[in-house]
Order: C-alpha cells, then sequence, then structure tokens
C-alpha cells in the first residue's frame, strides 16, 4: 500500500488557514492523516511565499500544493519544489512570469470588485454588508457572517506583486472554476486553466467553493495526490 503524499493548503485574500476547514474534514474521511494549513501574512507575495516554502521544506516525502484564490499565486511562485508532485488551484490565481493579480483582475473585473475597500493603513476589505453577496453568496447567513468578522486583510501592495517563474509550467495541474464567482472573474479562471493545460471542474459556486462544495473540491484533491 502506497502512503498518501502531505497536502498542503494554501488560504486567499480575506480568509486565513480556517476557510479549509470543511476540505480538511472531507480530506481526513478519505485517508489523508498529513494536512497542512499554511498561515501566511497577507503582506507580500515574497513573504507569502517564503512562509509555504518553509512549510513545505519540513515534510519529508511528496507534497500536493494547494492554493485557493491569492493562494494560488502562492503555490505558482514557490511550488517549484523537488518534493511538490502537483498544484490544484481552487478558484484560484495562477499568473505567468511578470503577471500580477492585479493585472489580471482589471483586464476583466470581477462582478463584486467594488465592494474591495482600502483602510487608512494600506490594508484592502471586502465591505462586511457585502461579504457574504460578494464572496460567499451559497453559504448559509451565519458562515457569511462569521467570514466577513474574520476576514484577514491583504495590504493593497500584494495584488501588484508579479510572478518571477510559474511552476504551473514544471508541474501536473488541476484547476476548479467557480462559474458563479464575483472576486476572480471567471472567464479569468477559464483564461488560466486552459493555459496551464490543466485538468478541469467546473462547479456552480460562489468564490468559497472550498466552504460551499468541500467534497467535490477534496475528490479533486485526492486526484491530483492518486496520479
Amino acid at each position: 500500500m502506497t502512503t498518501k503524499p502531505a497536502i498542503v493548503l494554501v488560504h486567499g485574500f480575506w480568509g486565513g488557514a480556517a476557510h479549509w476547514a470543511k476540505a480538511i474534514l472531507e480530506l481526513a474521511k478519505l485517508g489523508y492523516t498529513a494536512i497542512h494549513a499554511v498561515e501566511n501574512p497577507l503582506t507580500s507575495l515574497a513573504d507569502d511565499a517564503e512562509r509555504t516554502r518553509k512549510m513545505v521544506r519540513q515534510i519529508k516525502g511528496p507534497v500536493v500544493l494547494v492554493g485557493h484564490s491569492y493562494g494560488g499565486k502562492v503555490i505558482t511562485e514557490m511550488g517549484d519544489m523537488p518534493n511538490v508532485k502537483a498544484l490544484v488551484f481552487v478558484a484560484a490565481f495562477a499568473p505567468d512570469a511578470g503577471e500580477s493579480a492585479g493585472s489580471i483582475s482589471q483586464a476583466k473585473p470581477p462582478a463584486a470588485f467594488a465592494n474591495i475597500v482600502p483602510d487608512s493603513d494600506g490594508y484592502l476589505w471586502i465591505r462586511p454588508d457585502k461579504f457574504g453577496e460578494s464572496f460567499c453568496q451559497d453559504l448559509p447567513a451565519d458562515d457569511a457572517l462569521v467570514m466577513a468578522v474574520t476576514q484577514k486583510a491583504p495590504l493593497g501592495s500584494t495584488f501588484g506583486n508579479t510572478v518571477t517563474a510559474p511552476a504551473w509550467k514544471a508541474k501536473p495541474c488541476w484547476y476548479q472554476i467557480s462559474s458563479a464567482d464575483r472576486m476572480i472573474n471567471p472567464e479569468n479562471q477559464t483564461m488560466m486553466a486552459m493555459r496551464m493545460k490543466a485538468k478541469t471542474i467546473t462547479l456552480e459556486a460562489s468564490h468559497a467553493s472550498l466552504a460551499s462544495h468541500p467534497g467535490e473540491i477534496a475528490a479533486m484533491i485526492d486526484e491530483a495526490a492518486k496520479a
């Protein structure tokens, strides 16, 4: 019996490692015991990539890297490590060299772009009264409220940080498109999935597909791990 690889989950903007809670439970049901969820500072792509890199370095054996939202940009930047065997993108950014999340979003803005507002310290927030309809319109109102109150704001400058050498050019890739996403335009998701030649699934889901469709997300991660 082959040992299952370690799964490293990388969160995106406006959330932390706990956004993976439901997917973690689904992965555990599938027999995964080495599950790790990084808590990134969201202060710069370099900081977040190095924090994730440090976690992967601690793991002996093969790793499947999973990125949600901006977390896809993080795994794109640092995912070409020797023990990383596959990359899984969950409604995520996957920029090419010289691209940023900001440049991709500006080309085809998402529906809820106007609900992102900066504070006086340069952090970007989703307006709490608009969080549910913007980020997770397919979750119960109670879940949306908790996500809104506990949202983790990125430094605005992180949006513009560009990728250097995309790991998706060197690793097998999977991509989940959220067709009802209001934070990353679904057309951008399709474009990114196609150009990396990822194995792709499409869900009628919000940006928070990792929470609203955890079974399907875990199944896709399992497929990547088995491959």
